[in-house]
């Protein structure tokens, strides 16, 4: 294949995989739900394909608007997609593109070397999924358009106008009758997206602008992600509430092996262990080939370096390799042209050739690092050794709780009032706050499926313990025990066992007031550091108690909040008399069932993880030492009186 072919990106760069006539009719298959999450999950497929131009090098700003209506704009500078005749399907390329599912330059190596967007399913998809969509295309001194409903082609190709410039701009209004749900989107939750964007693709400038919203000048509500060193950037975002042990972040990037590579870690003084991997702007959450490659580069160097230094002629017990990172938060990146993706929710890379590549990046950057910053080596050492020692502690804590959880029904928690059902599937727990809440909800529960344990006042912050600490904690032992999960194997010492969860639904019931909202955030970060796979697989909720009983004559109501008080008081007539619920222990059992554990009537909140490095740096924030940044969190998301994660 000649030069001058191989890089030309034209119709018939296009290649159409099948047909998209299933996606209206089984829109999950295709991008998970179609509540919250996949509704925002059609923005970053078609932000997708302007960073696939950014990546071939051709592409470098990128804006998204979030319009009055809700409706999204997507622009980009990249080359615009090709318009020419598409030879197979006999219309346009840009019609293929846009009415064939799967269909695109990505597919075609010659044009793109590596693609995010392998991971979803295209543009196509974000159309057949829109009430209405329209494609404007920058290309040959020409402005191309072409509009949809639906999927349907409204009119083939047609020119608009004339253009000096370059890039493709898509404006879709997500269709309501699939989004039943909602169709507003959160600013917040793309903004996390497009800032890790522009961290993961240095030098890019992503932009987001909300047209629903302006701040006090008058000025749309708007925010520019640009990053010019990367990953280094991107940790000290993520670890601005912790405090550095060491002076810099420990950083690299180049190709091995033929695959990109780049890595960015810095050591802090927590006790948690904070790795985030993504293959192609992906986040593999579950990890995978190249997160292995990190752990076994970084776990051999920073081993020969202390067996040669010296440092660990004292230490009468083995270092292993969680030992080596403990306070650690690090961002591995790598670019495969053709990643293979495994686990439960396809985010777990599984190319073996990639864990060699980053394991010898990771080593010679480590290597590096340690000859020419002999202090910091020195510090990273002595916690090394003080993370072995905790370790060591944390196992006999860890084995006393398995001991105890592990023996028959008279091991459970004495606090524990217990359900006669035995399937977990049908099976719920109330961790409730305090004695007095707790023998309310004993009171008023259904025996037969739901159990209670109260929790005595507010337990440990386990983002700032040592982990032997987090397992001889009385109130923390009662929750692993009534759960009846264990943690910890020989390979490591975090790994939980769910195979004898005891309850499908472990409910967080707390007080409406502040110091609720506080244990129950304790409560979260517990669940969060130590049983993560407990919020991912959706086991975790939150429930939410009414704030005001409204009365007047014989009419009753509860409010969840202030402008459904007044509501409620005005549809009464005026007048009502309203109470102020200040905890769980003011309801009577039959209001507390009534209200908030009656499965025909309550409203539970599930916990879910759309982010998983943001839900790292809040927790972090939340929970750590740092005063200010809590400061600013609380007060910019007061208005929304509850936290998702």
């Amino acid at each position: 294949m000649s030069e001058e072919k191989k890089h030309n990106y034209s119709a018939d760069s296009i290649q159409a995989l099948e047909g998209m006539e299933h996606v209206r009719m089984r829109p999950s298959m295709y991008i998970g739900d179609v509540g919250v999450r996949g509704l925002h999950h059609l923005v970053y497929e078609v932000v997708d394909n302007s960073i696939d131009e950014a990546l071939a090098g051709h592409c470098d700003i990128i804006s998204v608007d979030i319009n009055e209506d809700n409706s999204i704009t997507v622009r980009d500078n990249g080359r615009g997609i090709p318009v020419g005749l598409h030879k197979k399907e006999g219309v346009s390329a840009l019609e293929v593109v846009m009415t064939k599912i799967g269909a695109g330059g990505k597919f075609d190596k010659d044009s793109y070397k590596v693609s995010g967007g392998l991971h979803g399913v295209g543009v196509s998809c974000v159309n057949a999924l829109s009430d209405h969509l329209k494609a404007t295309v920058y290309r040959d001194g020409k402005i191309w358009q072409q509009e949809y409903e639906r999927g349907k082609t409204l009119y083939p190709v047609k020119t608009v106008g004339g253009t000096d410039k370059t890039g493709t701009e898509v404006t879709f209004m997500p269709d309501k009758s699939i989004f039943q749900q909602t169709i507003e989107y959160n600013y917040d939750t793309l903004a996390t997206r497009m800032r890790e964007l522009a961290y993961l693709n240095k030098g890019i400038t992503v932009s987001l602008t909300d047209k629903r919203n302006k701040d006090d000048e008058g000025n749309f509500i708007s925010e520019t992600f640009n990053s010019e060193e990367g990953l280094s950037e991107f940790v000290r975002y993520l670890d601005s509430t912790r405090t550095p042990v060491i002076q810099h972040v420990i950083a690299m990037e180049g190709e091995k092996n033929g695959i990109p590579v780049e890595v960015a870690m810095i050591y802090n003084d927590s006790y948690a262990e904070n790795l985030h991997s993504y293959v192609n702007n992906i986040n593999t959450h579950e990890g995978g080939t190249h997160l292995s490659g990190f752990r076994r580069g970084l776990t051999h160097t920073l081993k020969k370096y202390a067996d040669e230094s010296g440092l660990l002629k004292n230490v009468k017990f083995e270092i292993s390799g969680d030992d080596f990172r403990e306070g650690l938060t690090a961002i591995v990146s790598v670019k495969v042209a053709e990643p293979q993706f495994e686990g439960q929710t396809k985010t777990k890379l599984g190319n073996r050739e990639v864990t060699s590549a980053v394991s010898q990046a990771v080593a010679e950057m480590v290597t590096d690092y340690l000859e020419e910053n002999p202090n910091d080596a020195k510090t990273i050492v002595q916690k090394v050794i003080l993370a072995a020692q905790a370790r060591h502690a944390a196992k006999k804590a860890r084995e006393m709780v398995q001991r105890k959880t592990v023996m028959s029904i008279g091991g459970l928690p004495g606090k524990l009032s217990d359900c006669s059902e035995t399937d977990p599937a049908q099976c719920e727990i109330f961790l409730v706050e305090g004695d007095s809440a707790g023998g309310t909800a004993k009171q008023g529960r259904d025996r037969n499926f739901q159990a209670i344990l109260p929790l005595r006042g507010k337990i440990l912050n386990v983002e700032k313990a040592m982990q032997h600490k987090v397992f001889e904690n009385e109130e923390i032992k009662n929750m692993f025990t009534a759960l009846g999960v264990t943690v910890g194997t020989e390979e490591d010492p975090r790994a939980l066992n769910l195979s004898k969860l005891r309850y499908h639904k472990v409910v967080i019931m707390c007080d409406a007031d502040v110091d609720g909202s506080h244990i129950a955030t304790l409560i979260l970060t517990f669940f969060f550091r130590y049983m993560r796979e407990m919020v991912e697989q959706g086991y975790i909720y939150i429930a939410t108690p009414p704030l005001y009983l409204v009365k007047k004559g014989q009419k009753r109501e509860y409010a969840w909040d202030d402008n459904q008080r007044d509501i409620i008081n005005q549809k009464m007539g005026g007048g009502a008399s309203i109470q102020r619920y200040k905890g769980l222990g003011e309801m009577n059992a039959e209001q507390l069932w009534d209200t908030t554990m009656n499965p025909e009537f309550r409203t539970l909140r599930q916990v879910t993880i759309e982010n998983m490095t943001e839900a790292d740096r809040v927790f972090s924030m939340l929970m750590g030492d740092e005063v200010p940044p809590r400061r600013d969190f609380i007060e910019k998301n007061a208005k929304y009186a509850n936290i998702d994660a």
